[in-house]
């Protein structure tokens, strides 16, 4: 099984206008290169913890989406309104169960 996914742990006070900021990275992006999921996650334990999981076909697919302009500008857009630098988790995808 190939994929690769790609976690970005970070802390914000300011998870609304990140969505919003995501939202029209979606609508600039359409191209369809991007990632195949992504899910916004908070951590129940840590409020104000987030994880935000992309789901890409391949780990070349992923480097490709990282280096599109959109991503760059996303990027440096989100970076404003986090509490600290984020934690990226880089993982191969080795197996999946789907119930």
């Amino acid at each position: 099984m190939a994929g690769f996914i790609q976690i970005v742990e970070y802390s914000t006070s300011r998870i609304d206008e990140i969505k919003d900021l995501a939202e029209k990275y979606r609508e600039d992006r359409g191209d369809g290169g991007g990632p195949v999921r992504v899910s916004l996650t908070e951590d129940r334990d840590r409020p104000g913890t987030f994880r935000t999981i992309a789901e890409f076909d391949s780990y070349e697919k992923a480097m490709e989406n990282s280096e599109h302009p959109s991503t760059q500008e996303f990027a440096a857009a989100m970076s404003q309104f986090l509490d600290g630098p984020p934690t990226f988790y880089n993982l191969d995808l080795r197996e999946r169960w789907d119930g």
